[in-house]
């Protein structure tokens, strides 16, 4: 697997660079945003793993120029500790996921190689039930015509369900496949997303796609009204 690493510490990212040079990578190091971009458009990388203060252009500008031109490989960008904001505006621009610094070199290459098992460095391809649309690549989601705005967080859980329609997927099955290990809190947190996106794709259109089952979870099915 060939990476790149854009990152302006060359401290940090001589040291990453070693380890996943160690676990059988190939591993390129920008160590400036203009520079990191070019060669992100130009060097044929299975994924990025992208600073998001960097000089020249930011790790905003880059997920965000990539994404604009095309561009799918898989981008995991490094945020500052507690940059909930960060987070989540580096995953509207188009990152496919974060860690947040300092961070272990453990979870950095389970991260990166989830990432990679997840992800194809092609465009995702949108998702339909009934009238509920989601473009995963540009992270769009539509009623019938009408476009709604979801947080990051909303479209992940959506997403999530949206790609299982018809199953009941437990708290904890939900929690796993969009939290993954950044969860540390109330597990009834789903239920406040839940809760959302029922108010944002369902209550205004008549809808009641996303089902409780008691018990047992929740279900989104075909549902007309």
């Amino acid at each position: 697997m060939k990476l790149l690493l854009i990152e302006d510490d060359k401290k940090i990212a001589t040291a990453i660079k070693r380890g996943l040079e160690g676990d059988g990578f190939t591993v390129e190091v920008a160590f400036d945003g203009t520079d990191g971009l070019w060669m992100a458009t130009e060097g044929g990388f299975d994924a990025l793993i992208v600073d998001l203060m960097l000089p020249g252009k930011n790790g905003f500008v880059i997920c965000r120029e990539l994404r604009e031109r095309q561009i799918w490989t898989p981008i995991l960008v490094l945020t500052a500790k507690d940059g909930e904001l960060d987070e989540a505006e580096a995953l509207d621009t188009g990152a496919d996921d974060y860690l947040t610094k300092p961070f272990s070199y453990p979870v950095l290459v389970a991260r990166l190689r989830a990432l990679l098992r997840r992800t194809t460095g092609r465009k995702p391809v949108p998702v339909a039930v009934g009238d509920l649309r989601i473009d995963p690549g540009e992270r769009r989601t539509w009623r019938g015509e009408t476009e709604v705005d979801l947080t990051a967080r909303q479209f992940e859980v959506l997403e999530f369900l949206m790609r299982r329609a018809g199953q009941v997927m437990s708290k904890a099955e939900i929690l796993a496949g969009v939290w993954e290990s950044d969860f540390d809190g109330d597990p009834n947190i789903v239920e406040v997303y839940i809760g959302r996106l029922r108010s944002r794709i369902d209550h205004p259109f008549g809808r009641n796609s996303i089902q409780t089952i008691r018990g047992a979870g929740y279900r989104l099915t075909d549902n007309g009204g």
